[in-house]
């Protein structure tokens, strides 16, 4: 690398985690320089030593994009010391990488995993409508009228804010394919929740245009070249 960048740009180039995490990490005072506590805005390059709790941090390499299928039980988060199992300890992949878009530990399913910062900024950038698809277990069956509130977009209270018109499909009494274009903090159960339903099972089924692809539960599989072509041009990026 040679010149200074900021250290917030540099830790996301390792795949760290997103510019705006980074910055709450140095705050948190979770990031040292060459042994002593990161400021925010400082600059570093790539003969510095940059550690994120206490681990040295491995400057940018070849970038990677996985397709995991995370089991229910395991928490997305870097660190967590009463979390039984984290993501970045079950997927044991040889390159530093992170999620880029959490599931909550009940749920399971896809998660796309990068060590492109640049990629993780794109991709969780709310305005960029990108889909989302789920498969909806709830403990009832579904009326009409249900769906089609969902469909057209539902206030929720806690978040106070309606979320956006989605595309649902019924797939049984109880089960709905869901396609979001948001990612609000536990959006599905907190949208059933304002028909009556409880969310049973909740499996992403595809991010964009990648999806499962036959994955069991705790495997991954690194993207093929034009899946990734095909994300980084929906993101804005170049490959």
């Amino acid at each position: 690398m040679g010149e200074e960048i900021r250290l917030n740009k540099y830790l996301a180039s390792c795949g760290i985690c997103s510019r705006r995490d980074a910055d709450g990490l140095i705050g948190q005072g979770a990031v040292t320089v060459n042994g002593s506590p990161a400021e925010q805005g400082m600059k570093v390059t790539d003969k510095d030593e940059v550690c994120v709790h206490g681990r040295k941090v491995a400057g940018p390499d070849r970038k990677v994009v996985l397709a995991y299928y995370k089991p229910a039980g395991v928490v997305c988060t870097e660190r967590d010391v009463h979390a039984e199992k984290i993501v970045i300890e079950e997927l044991k992949y040889p390159i530093r990488v992170t999620y880029a878009g959490r599931l909550d530990k009940d749920s399971e399913g896809l998660l796309l995993m990068t060590n492109d910062g640049g990629l993780i900024d794109a991709m969780m950038r709310g305005a960029n409508h990108h889909e989302k698809e789920y498969i909806v277990k709830v403990d009832k069956e579904w009326t009409e009228e249900a769906l089609e509130h969902m469909r057209q977009g539902v206030y929720l209270e806690e978040l106070e804010v309606t979320t956006r018109p989605c595309e649902i499909e019924r797939m049984g009494f109880k089960t709905i394919r869901m396609v979001l274009t948001q990612g609000l903090n536990r959006q599905i159960r907190r949208m059933c929740s304002t028909q009556g339903y409880h969310v049973a099972a909740l499996k992403r089924t595809r991010v964009m245009n990648v999806g499962l692809s036959g994955l069991k539960p705790g495997e991954y599989r690194e993207l093929s070249k034009e899946e990734v072509h095909n994300l980084y041009k929906q993101c804005g990026l170049c490959s």
